[in-house]
């Protein structure tokens, strides 16, 4: 069963590409695609795998097979089994740990089918990067090694795969060569592997022992396991049915990824359509505005179609001129999904740095953008026990069910209807790093019940009553670097001038409306939250409103300059030193915290996120609090 360089590919197409390119051509271009993923513990062979479908689907290019030649003179393996790995292993870190840290995608051909197949890595702290594979994969092949049976990272791997809506699984029991073919032993992980499926839903799955780096049951059944009557793994790949045409079936659905207007004569919403089938004359629906319109168009670069279906990038065109752009959704108007702004939701977190409740990150689900904060979780689950456990966070690779929040309402379908308007990410507003992946379940019956009440008395009828220009004055500094002290100056100021002011001073909201809450770092979020929306209603009354906080984190402060219109929002740093705040220190904070008595205080054993480029500046070791408040003002009347 040894396979060298000089094998016979199993699947020949030279002769048709010789006698009638054409025709080669055209059945090429009308096979069907397989995306699938290798994953499942490191070292279960799943680069091998792959390496051995390349090079016997003789999808390896003459630069490969240099490559290969050379690494096997290398290493001294010329006229030996060959190790597939050198096909599929590209990154230079990769070779020198013998692992797989990224994602590596490779395409390859046969004569029924084209595919793409990811190598996702073992390594638990790369699992993130096994989800990224997964997302897009119609079908998993989960390898475990015989001699090792089902570990952990195997157990992780089929939890996510399902989570994720893979409904294909292929559960290939490797490196039989090792265990002398043992059916007993094949048998023996099946048995295992079957309980673990059950317990966490998966129905069905397709076993198979194989060897890839023998090569046995991957194109042809091997004579070394006559006790297997199922097909060799190729064969599985060819003919496993694949989810296009349910796809078709559901309702139409096509996420707007840009609007299409070359001239003043044309106008068309370009995007790929997630589900259905859709034809000049249909009526369809915009969400989330709810406006109806009559398709009159469907355009490609070939010309007008008149039928399109899912998977299919097109530009619609409408018969009336209606509000619709990047973010929006267009859907057949009888069966529209669903708009909502809270929901429950499966979260991988996927961050070095873990979940913090109540912090805004960015939610983007297909092409909608939106500001979203996720309350602790529900729980988190034990992907060896299915237990589920109690959980304040997430961290790396955890797995956890919470309730996520939107700034405002988007559209959705739960994600077993839909991965495309039921799958999201969630980025960091700071860094723009994508920190989880998420599958929403549905949405929370209080945001279906809430619905916002339109007011005759508009917040710019208030603020023409005031004869004022509403804004939001925050001052952030250490403890002790005289916030307090300047904002109170400021606002007596703005009164003497008939201003209409409100000050709103950290210790003081902690006697009432945040006396719930203590100095952890989720409690500091949600009272900078609470103290942001209060400020935002004043400002809706026409007020001007002072708002003095330590708000100590970026991302809290990001946070109510976005609740606030373009302007309103006035980032005032009171710039102390740590060392002269403590000099001060007037409540006698720091001597307390430095003597261990007062925990998660700022600047000790808590960080200060400074402002990077805040409106109004004050470095209090040069200007007094009396000439801080009248610069202040000046600024702000200007």
């Amino acid at each position: 069963m040894a396979t060298t360089l000089d094998t016979a590919p199993i699947y020949q197409t030279d002769a048709l590409i010789a006698e009638d390119i054409d025709a080669y051509l055209e059945s090429h271009q009308h096979k069907s695609l397989l995306r699938f993923i290798t994953c499942g513990s490191v070292d279960d062979g799943k680069s091998t795998l792959i390496g051995r479908l390349l090079y016997d689907s003789k999808m390896i290019f003459e630069d490969q097979l240099a490559a290969l030649e050379a690494d096997s003179k290398r290493v001294g393996t010329q006229g030996q089994e060959i190790d597939f790995a050198l096909l599929v292993d590209g990154l230079a870190a990769e070779r020198e740990q013998g692992i797989t840290i990224d994602v590596a995608y490779r395409f390859f051909t046969t004569e029924k089918r084209k595919f793409i197949v990811a190598d996702t890595p073992g390594h638990e702290q790369y699992t993130r990067n096994m989800v990224t594979g997964a997302s897009t994969a119609d079908l998993a092949v989960i390898l475990i090694d015989a001699r090792k049976g089902v570990l952990t990272q195997t157990r992780r791997h089929s939890f996510l795969a399902h989570l994720i809506g893979i409904r294909n699984i292929v559960l290939a029991v490797n490196k039989m060569d090792l265990v002398d073919y043992s059916q007993k032993v094949f048998d023996d992980i099946v048995a295992d592997y079957r309980i673990f499926a059950d317990s966490i839903g998966i129905q069905a799955f397709t076993a198979m022992p194989i060897s890839g780096f023998k090569g046995d049951n991957i194109t042809a059944l091997s004579p070394n396991t006559p006790w297997y009557q199922g097909k060799p793994l190729i064969q599985h790949l060819e003919e496993v049915e694949v989810d296009n045409i349910a796809d078709q079936a559901k309702p139409f659905r096509m996420a707007v990824q840009w609007v299409n207007r070359p001239n003043l004569d044309f106008r068309g919403f370009s995007g790929q359509i997630a589900s259905g089938v859709i034809k000049p004359g249909d009526v369809v629906r915009v969400l989330p505005s709810g406006k109806t319109s009559t398709v009159s168009r469907i355009v490609t670069l070939d010309g007008d179609l008149a039928e399109a279906v899912a998977g299919q990038s097109v530009t619609i065109c409408l018969a009336d001129e209606i509000d619709c752009s990047r973010g929006d959704v267009l859907a057949i108007a009888d069966h529209p999904p669903q708009v909502a702004d809270q929901f429950e939701a499966s979260i991988v977190w996927m961050s070095d740095e873990h979940l913090i409740p109540g912090r805004p990150y960015w939610l983007k689900l297909g092409t909608q953008m939106v500001s979203a904060t996720i309350q602790p979780p529900k729980y988190q689950v034990n992907v060896n026990t299915m237990e589920h456990l109690a959980a304040r966070t997430l961290e790396l690779n955890g797995i956890g069910v919470a309730v996520v929040s939107t700034d405002k309402p988007i559209v959705f379908e739960p994600y077993d209807q839909s991965r495309t308007l039921g799958g999201f990410i969630l980025i960091d507003r700071m860094t723009n790093a994508t920190v989880a992946a998420g599958m929403l379940h549905f949405s929370l019956r209080r945001a279906q019940n809430v619905h916002w009440q339109a007011l005759d008395v508009s917040r710019e009828a208030h603020a023409v009553m005031k004869n004022q220009t509403p804004a939001v004055l925050w001052f952030t500094g250490l403890s002790g670097a005289g916030k307090s002290t300047i904002a109170n100056l400021v606002e007596k100021k703005l009164h003497a001038l008939g201003k209409h002011t409100f000050l709103l001073d950290g210790d003081n909201v902690r006697h009432g409306l945040n006396k719930d809450l203590g100095f952890t770092e989720t409690d500091r979020i949600e009272n900078i939250r609470r103290v942001g929306e209060v400020a935002r209603l004043m400002a809706d009354a026409g007020l001007i409103v002072l708002s003095a906080f330590i708000s100590p984190f970026r991302a809290e402060r990001d946070m109510v300059r976005h609740m606030m219109p373009d302007g309103e929002f006035i980032e005032v740093h009171i710039d102390t030193p740590l060392a002269e705040a403590e000099k001060r220190d007037v409540k006698g904070l720091y001597k307390k915290a430095r003597a261990g008595e007062l925990k998660n205080f700022t600047g000790i054993d808590s960080p200060y996120e400074a402002p990077e480029n805040p409106e109004i500046r004050i470095d209090t070791t040069k200007l007094s609090p009396e000439d801080a408040a009248e610069l202040i003002v000046e600024r702000l009347l200007a």
